[in-house]
């Protein structure tokens, strides 16, 4: 065996969502902070995130967490999210796997019952307080990112569903917010392959349509997203994001659920205090708080606060072959769908 690269990776997972974590063979990315590092793997050298995400040696279910030395000093570690399409500043759910792999390894040393956590995205400083129990995260709570209103009840024109309302709103990205009954769907597992290609589709049309840009990071200015929702009661949101090219978090998704809380706060129907549930397509469920309100330049934000759990249950060491004819990676559209 002759690698010419080899990578340390620990396997996780957050309510079935995968949020896989780099532990090592990667020094570090070039920039001066965390976000100058994900726009370095987006815009310069994609070889690392292809390398993990796409076949043979990744897939489209997952995601793939590249931990880093932080840039601030009030961080103990940094990381940024690879993807199917591209790296992305901030997820709930990975997030909770890197925490969890951080303290069940002790990357990080682990205190009972509660250790805290700050995390350097890109995205900014995420606080997370993990609850411990002899070794083991049972629950990670995550003081997120400001969340914010940016559309509200924004007409789209689609040929496929005709007009629909649409939210738009960041909670970590930027999502587009649907309430399911409109694209003539419920959130449930058979559905998520019709679920996923109407999101990719609606997606990209959104994108034509609307303008969005994040207040104080320029490079943010696109939806990511499109999470479809649910309200089931006054309390409880079923809740779908769809991520290109075409499949559908397996988690209740932290980032979404901050941007659904955003909404709902700036519809007065919900107040700092208040406690929500996020539940996922398989039924898996995020408690959701929302602990304050703030303001990110000049729109009026909350703070959430995301809790869920993770399990680790794997380790694996990945490498490449200098005569591998696929070492850049490949799709194929019976996997990833049609926005491939």
């Amino acid at each position: 065996m002759r690698w010419k690269k080899t990578l340390q990776m620990v396997d996780v997972h957050c309510e079935g969502e995968i949020g896989k974590v780099i532990t090592g063979g990667v020094l570090d990315i070039p920039g001066k902070t965390m976000l100058d590092k994900m726009n370095h793997i987006n815009e310069v050298d994609d070889s690392l995130r292809r390398l993990v995400m796409l076949e043979p040696r990744g897939c489209l279910q997952m995601s793939v967490n590249l931990l880093l030395p932080p840039t601030r000093p009030e961080a103990q570690a940094g990381f940024i999210v690879l993807q199917a399409d591209k790296a992305h500043p901030m997820s709930g759910s990975n997030c909770i796997c890197v925490v969890t792999a951080l303290l069940e390894l002790g990357i990080l040393p682990m205190e009972e019952p509660s250790t805290t956590v700050v995390l350097d995205t890109p995205a900014g400083l995420v606080t997370a307080r993990a609850q411990c129990v002899d070794g083991r995260c049972v629950s990670v709570s995550l003081d997120m990112v400001p969340a914010f209103v940016e559309h509200l009840d924004t007409l789209i024109h689609t040929d496929e569903f005709g007009p629909i309302n649409v939210d738009i709103a960041f909670g970590g990205v930027y999502y587009a917010l649907i309430d399911v009954e409109q694209v003539g769907l419920s959130i449930e597992p058979g559905n998520a392959r019709a679920l996923a290609d109407a999101g990719v589709r609606l997606r990209t049309i959104i994108n034509d349509q609307v303008v969005v840009q994040h207040p104080l990071i320029e490079s943010l200015n696109e939806v990511a997203y499109v999470m479809f929702r649910n309200r089931i009661d006054h309390a409880t949101w079923q809740t779908c994001t769809t991520l290109p090219p075409g499949r559908v978090d397996r988690s209740p998704c932290g980032t979404g659920s901050s941007a659904n809380l955003a909404t709902l706060s700036a519809r007065g129907q919900v107040l700092p205090g208040n406690q929500l549930v996020s539940r996922s397509t398989i039924g898996g469920e995020f408690k959701i708080e929302l602990l304050g309100l703030t303001q990110v330049g000049d729109r009026a934000a909350v703070l959430p606060r995301i809790t869920g759990r993770a399990w680790v249950f794997g380790l694996h060491q990945i490498g490449v072959d200098p005569d591998d004819p696929l070492a850049a990676g490949f799709m194929l559209s019976d996997t990833w769908g049609e926005g491939f």
